[in-house]
């Protein structure tokens, strides 16, 4: 049997060696910015006292402007912040049913900090049912573009916190229903370059929100990368 001669080998292990230690690191390299471990996320939001809030659901791809016209093209107002005007006007469209499309949500916690962005559609009745979204800004990139985590849920009702006793909103248990229907609803718009699904990305499939309120999943995350 022939055996390769000496140069032979010095070129095979330079090769190896260049790419065991420069190219295929350089690629993973890459590959992890692109697509960084969604395992850092926290998988539900925390509310200011430090209860479990709502659970992640859905997590969008674009820089703010995307977003912001994304959601607006598919029927969405962005929210207004919590004020005490703002606070008095929901509630008092809340008792008199009056439309209120950019009500004020109240402040949920992620990377340790309250949301970016908010947006909700208002229903027929007032504030005291509405499908809502918050989003917070992710610091890594996605698919070299800026990364939002939100949490859609639907406000079916206003009543009493069944943790801290204080007016609340009372959301729908089928947290699915609104990522799918808020996923739905970009696309219909045209304003949706892809769409992923992350299994798995629950571990647990149900639990309650700060308020007490139920909620179950099936444990999906919807990535939607916006044009």
């Amino acid at each position: 049997m022939h055996l390769p001669d000496t140069e032979t080998l010095v070129l095979i292990t330079l090769a190896w060696a260049v790419a065991a230690y420069l190219i295929v690191p350089r690629l993973w390299a890459i590959y992890f910015r692109r697509h960084p471990p969604l395992t850092r996320v926290d998988r539900v939001t925390k509310t200011g006292d430090g209860h479990p809030g709502d659970p992640i659901n859905i997590g969008l791809a674009g820089d703010e402007a995307d977003l912001v016209r994304g959601m607006k093209a598919a029927g969405w107002y962005p929210a207004n912040p919590i004020t005490v005007a703002s606070s008095m006007r929901i509630a008092a469209d809340t008792v008199l049913r009056r439309p209120d499309d950019d009500a004020p949500v109240s402040n949920l916690f992620l990377f340790g900090r309250k949301q970016d962005l908010a947006f909700e559609q208002p229903m027929p009745g007032g504030p005291g049912k509405r499908h809502h979204v918050r989003f917070w800004r992710w610091d890594e990139l996605y698919e070299d573009r800026p990364a939002w985590f939100g949490a859609a849920t639907f406000d079916q009702s206003v009543g009493l916190s069944h943790t801290t006793g204080q007016v609340t909103h009372h959301i729908a248990p089928d947290v699915d229903a609104e990522r799918d229907r808020l996923v739905a609803e970009l696309q219909q718009a045209g304003v949706v370059q892809s769409v992923e699904w992350m299994d798995g990305f629950h571990d647990e499939l149900q639990g309650k929100n700060g308020g007490g309120d139920p909620w179950h999943t099936d444990g999906r995350l919807a990535i939607v990368t916006l044009r």
